[in-house]
């Protein structure tokens, strides 16, 4: 045999050798999503695809990552049995909570949905957020915006013991205090999520971003609708604090560390203790937000600010 064809053999079985030992990681598929699939189905397999990447460029997470995640045949099963390991305890049981969440998305198409807009928000709005899979696995705000929707579903079931049970596993757990009763949309961003607090009769839209420390709350011992109405496209920045039933307009932004004690129009900013709307023309009046992208959307946080104030640190 000429030796320049043996070497080309050689050179070919040790290629494949190679090949065979080190198998190429999965590629994971570009961003965003295909029209031609469904979201879910879609972000599914990029979630997969990233676990297997990180599982062979990482080996000490690779039996984290196929319990998690590989191990699974959907998000929403993958989801629920991060979740019941997260939230058990001694007394409650992963188990018994790993059939609470599969049987509620299951039943709820909804719980899915929204768990998959609240991923596709993360990415878009957080460049800290490397990947879905990220978000998934170690995003405490996406993990405790999807248990309390469970929590609601038991809530609105009338199963008040276990929701409750529930919530307060949560903010042990993340950090983060949702009313099984309060209403929450879809396209959530919760960054970094640590002390959000959220009453009982709080509403919050589609596509909000909510800071660190924020608070929709009451303003004392009343009963009944006590807490803000937030709708679609809000921003709240850092440490805002949002009292009473009121409301917060479509694509308004609250500044970092602001009280807001009032309504607040649609597509204003306000900002200050107590807050103020920010921004304002000749004759007195609010200039607002423009544009059909919501600040929650973009996550802009300082726009107006020169106008507020010719002193800026």
């Amino acid at each position: 045999m000429p030796s320049g064809q043996s070497n080309s053999n050689s050179n070919s079985i040790s290629a494949t050798n190679n090949r065979q030992h080190n198998p190429p990681a999965e590629a994971v598929p570009s961003f965003p999503p295909p029209e031609s699939e469904s979201d879910e189905s879609w972000v599914w397999s990029q979630i997969k695809a990233e676990a297997r990447r990180d599982a062979d460029s990482e080996p000490a997470l690779a039996s984290f990552l196929y319990a998690t995640v590989l191990s699974h045949p959907s998000l929403p099963r993958s989801l629920s049995f991060h979740l019941a390991n997260k939230l058990c305890s001694s007394t409650l049981l992963s188990t018994l909570l790993y059939d609470l969440f599969v049987a509620s998305f299951s039943e709820h198409p909804t719980l899915r949905s929204a768990a998959v807009a609240d991923l596709l928000a993360v990415m878009k709005r957080d460049p800290a957020c490397v990947s879905f899979s990220h978000c998934l696995l170690n995003y405490k705000g996406f993990l405790a915006i999807q248990a309390h929707r469970v929590s609601h579903v038991l809530w609105s079931q009338n199963r008040k013991p276990l929701a409750l049970a529930l919530q307060s596993r949560i903010a042990d757990v993340f950090a983060v205090d949702i009313h099984p009763a309060a209403r929450i949309g879809k396209g959530i961003l919760l960054d970094h999520a640590t002390g959000v607090v959220i009453g009982e009769t709080a509403v919050v839209g589609n596509n909000v971003s909510i800071l660190h420390h924020v608070t929709l709350g009451g303003t004392g011992k009343d009963v009944g609708d006590r807490h803000p109405k937030i709708a679609d496209g809000v921003l709240i920045g850092a440490g805002a604090t949002i009292l009473g039933n009121i409301k917060i307009g479509e694509g308004a932004k609250i500044g970092a560390g602001s009280l807001v004690l009032i309504d607040v129009p649609a597509r204003t900013t306000a900002v200050g203790n107590p807050a103020r709307l920010i921004g304002r023309n000749n004759r007195g009046e609010p200039v607002k937000n423009e544009g059909d992208v919501f600040p929650g959307e973009t996550m802009d946080h300082t726009s107006f600010i020169q106008q507020w104030c010719d002193y800026i640190i």
